[in-house]
């Protein structure tokens, strides 16, 4: 019998991915550090069937990095607040970036009217947050509003990415 190696995804590139590179990307969202031995038991796959298809959905950029995800509170950033601000939409880009370049700030959309910015920022305190606000926010001619809400309670949580 004659062993054909799996496809890679570069050959599937128009085919939506397989139930076992969904199955092989979820159980890496909930562990990044799961071996190829794990997936492989949990799969019922060879280790290095589970070792190809990994690679290949690297390759593919499916994958695009393997990182730790930390939790704020210990390291002291309790403050976590979502902001919803308007922007002139010649300067969101610049905006966008400016803020981003921020260590408060962990992630920034531009959202889909082209003039509106979603920010998530952590901070220690709300002192520590007024801080960030007066020297990033306030003032600025380009930023016509601002929606700021600190959260209250997380109830579910995306760590890590989208279950498939």
């Amino acid at each position: 019998m004659t062993r054909h190696p799996p496809p890679t995804l570069a050959a599937t590139a128009d085919l939506a991915l397989s139930k076992l590179d969904k199955a092989l990307l979820n159980i890496l969202v909930k562990d990044g550090r799961a071996s190829f031995a794990d997936m492989a038991r949990q799969l019922g796959i060879s280790r290095a069937h589970a070792r190809a298809r990994v690679q290949a959905l690297q390759d593919s950029g499916v994958i695009e990095l393997f990182a730790a995800v930390i939790n704020p509170e210990k390291l002291g950033q309790v403050n976590s607040t979502f902001l919803d601000i308007v922007v002139t939409p010649a300067a969101i880009e610049r905006i966008a970036q400016e803020l981003a370049d921020c260590p408060e700030v962990v992630s920034l959309y531009i959202m889909s009217d082209l003039k509106s910015l979603h920010v998530h920022a952590l901070t220690e305190s709300p002192e520590t947050f007024e801080a960030f606000v007066r020297r990033h926010i306030f003032n600025r001619p380009e930023i016509l509003s601002v929606d700021c809400k600190t959260l209250l309670t997380r109830v579910k949580n995306r760590r890590g990415g989208a279950r498939l």
